[in-house]
């Protein structure tokens, strides 16, 4: 008589029934834990169905492996395995149709999430706005001829700035007269000792003096031209 499902050795039967493979006690022990049950009341629960002829056993030294009675279980034939892999492979296909779909659908949550929300965007609104009102303010000074740099400071900063660009012409000159000095009769390449020594001239570093003296000279020019 087989025992009823709520009992240990009814829930030891069902769940070996249902996994249908090669289990020794510990096995059983571990997955039933959810019910409380501890191990030896396990191996007490599949001795019992064993020696009952409801579960099959080997032993194998000293440990004993419990598998569900084949006989229980309706073993199809070859043209209902047939069907049974026809079927599988169908499945197969539905699965990886269905994981593309929840792949696609994944992507375009992916590429919404890295969209701005409702509220972000009236945020950088908010912010747009405020920049281009500052812009407009400053636009509407400039063309009431509001003066924003007052003339005496206007000419500090341009006397410094002329003076610089000087200055830079003058010690670009010098430093060329001293190299073509010191390398006139020398038997090393002249780019190799230049990266020898650590020297970087202004084209190494993307300045260059001439679109500086042109400034300077359209300064000097509207200088002239406004006295």
């Amino acid at each position: 008589m087989p025992p009823k499902s709520d009992s240990v050795e009814g829930i030891v039967l069902g769940f070996v029934n249902e996994q249908n493979r090669p289990l020794n006690s510990q096995n059983v022990a571990d997955a039933l834990q959810k019910f409380n049950l501890k191990k030896t009341a396990v191996q007490k629960a599949l001795d019992a169905l064993a020696d009952s002829g409801q579960i099959s056993f080997k032993e194998y030294g000293k440990q004993k492996i419990y598998i569900a009675r084949q006989d229980q279980f309706d073993i199809p034939n070859g043209e209902e395995l047939e069907e049974m892999k026809k079927a599988n492979a169908k499945l197969q296909e539905e699965l990886a149709d269905q994981k593309k779909a929840i792949s696609e659908v994944e992507s375009e949550v992916r590429g919404l999430q890295s969209n701005l929300t409702l509220a972000e965007i009236k945020s950088k609104e908010t912010k747009l706005q405020s920049e281009v009102q500052e812009m407009e303010e400053k636009l509407d000074k400039l063309q009431s001829g509001v003066i924003l740099v007052k003339p005496e400071d206007k000419k500090i900063i341009e006397d410094s700035f002329a003076e610089k660009v000087n200055q830079w012409r003058k010690r670009k000159r010098m430093f060329k007269e001293l190299w073509d000095n010191i390398t006139e009769n020398s038997p090393k390449d002249q780019k190799e000792f230049k990266e020898e020594l650590g020297l970087e001239y202004d084209e190494d570093v993307g300045v260059n003096l001439q679109s500086y003296t042109d400034m300077l000279a359209s300064l000097n020019k509207r200088r002239k031209i406004s006295r």
